[in-house]
């Protein structure tokens, strides 16, 4: 993708200097930062509105005591976003298209069709994420905020024209913001380090309610749309032209996948244990991120509720580029044609302002949306699991006996929680969360 101008000779010098790494010619301390951009975006997808609903659902309601599947969500994510961008590096193709490819048309439409349901799912949590945020900042109706963060968004998203390079420093900048949000939520709010430890560790679900909501998590953590996009981000960087270039761009691949997923699971650990040390005890009614801004401002001070605004904000916006992103890329590589930027925009966030409209409450629009990402998650990574373990595909890059086992465990994790979730909701009595 080339333009003109200073900031498509930005993507034009990255892409020649990885190219001289490529060969050997260049080498340094500094070398991994120009390959790092790919997971960078697709790690915003793990901080994004639906996860500061339900991470403030987990720590108020249930202190630490769902952290460890915050933990475990992450590890998935981790993995899968790895093997997305694999699947993107080895064959030149992103999930979409290879799904096209390889899977029958009734598969391929079936698959587009729960991705286009699962984007909607994601515009209703960003779009409602950066209006809540400007709504509680500014005074002003929640409907003017998403009008702005649509307007914010569409004009952010004309860098992505300027090349790669670009749009990756502006989402890196972003979450450069969220997360020092949090690293300074941490030194004000009162936290139980010891609670926090145990709670990584120690799977426990006290109830159905904290099943919903450990659904919720991990649909917000690990993200259909966040699968696809990382395979397509591989595509327009630098090919490899040999075995050896690619293995070498897989290394610096997994050490961004690594670096970029530990800071989103860092990011969203802090979350809970905020919550938990701000809410839990005293405050456990603490539901919504309006009540939570609130409630923060007489507990904690102004700075730390000015804090939690400004990374919902940022996270806001900057998932909702990535969104777009990501659902354009879907698309063509599903059915083969693009759409313009502002159609798609409008496509996917129309259901957002429809339950604004009607009065739904905002948080919990927020959860459920979650959860329906969770209940779409299963086919991409199902998808994908298949692609990176065939050999006619991938080559001697495919996965590996030990990769194979734990990509096929965490897609069954998946898989059963979103059938005990969906037996609860048809009034299914599930042992220990009744």
């Amino acid at each position: 993708m080339r333009g003109t101008g200073q900031t498509s000779s930005l993507t034009d010098r990255t892409n020649a200097a990885i190219v001289n790494v490529m060969s050997g010619r260049k080498r340094g301390l500094m070398t991994p930062l120009l390959f790092a951009g790919p997971a960078v975006i697709a790690s915003i997808a793990y901080m994004d509105p639906g996860n500061f609903a339900t991470n403030i659902q987990a720590g108020s309601r249930y202190g630490y005591t769902l952290l460890w599947v915050v933990v475990m969500a992450n590890m998935i994510a981790m993995l899968f976003q790895a093997l997305s961008a694999k699947l993107g590096i080895v064959t030149h193709k992103n999930l979409a298209e290879m799904c096209r490819d390889q899977f029958p048309k009734p598969v391929v439409w079936g698959m587009w069709g729960g991705s286009e349901i699962a984007a909607m799912a994601t515009d209703l949590a960003e779009f409602l994420g950066g209006a809540l945020g400007l709504s509680l900042l500014f005074h002003m109706p929640l409907l003017a905020g998403m009008g702005i963060t649509a307007l914010v968004t569409c004009g952010l998203l004309m860098v992505e024209k300027r090349g790669f390079r670009p749009i990756e420093l502006m989402i890196g900048g972003l979450v450069a913001v969220i997360a020092l949000c949090y690293l300074v939520e941490m030194f004000i709010a009162p936290v139980d380090w010891a609670a926090a430890g145990l709670g990584m560790v120690t799977p426990q679900l006290p109830d159905a309610q904290a099943l919903t909501i450990a659904v919720g998590i991990i649909g917000a953590t690990v993200m259909p749309h966040a699968i696809f996009l990382h395979s397509g981000l591989t595509q327009h960087r630098t090919h490899a032209k040999n075995s050896g270039e690619r293995r070498k761009l897989l290394r610096f691949s997994n050490i961004e996948v690594v670096i970029a997923l530990t800071l989103a699971g860092l990011v969203n650990i802090a979350m809970v244990i905020m919550a938990a040390g701000a809410f839990h005890s005293g405050h456990s009614e603490v539901a919504e991120i309006e009540t939570a801004y609130h409630t923060l401002t007489p507990l904690l001070g102004v700075g730390a509720a000015g804090f939690f605004l400004l990374s919902l904000i940022a996270s806001g916006i900057s998932s909702s580029v990535v969104g777009t992103m990501a659902g354009q890329m879907i698309m063509q590589g599903f059915v083969g044609f693009r759409i313009p930027v502002w159609l798609r925009r409008l496509v996917t966030m129309i259901p957002a302002f429809i339950v604004v409209a009607l009065g739904v409450n905002a948080t919990d629009a927020l959860v459920y949306s979650q959860v329906v990402l969770s209940l779409a998650l299963p086919a991409p990574m199902i998808a994908l699991v298949i692609f990176t373990c065939r050999r006619d595909i991938m080559g001697e890059f495919v996965n590996s006996r030990l990769t194979a086992v734990f990509s096929i465990i965490g897609t069954v994790v998946i898989v059963a929680l979103n059938i005990i979730l969906l037996l609860q909701t048809f009034g299914v009595n599930i042992p220990g969360l009744e």
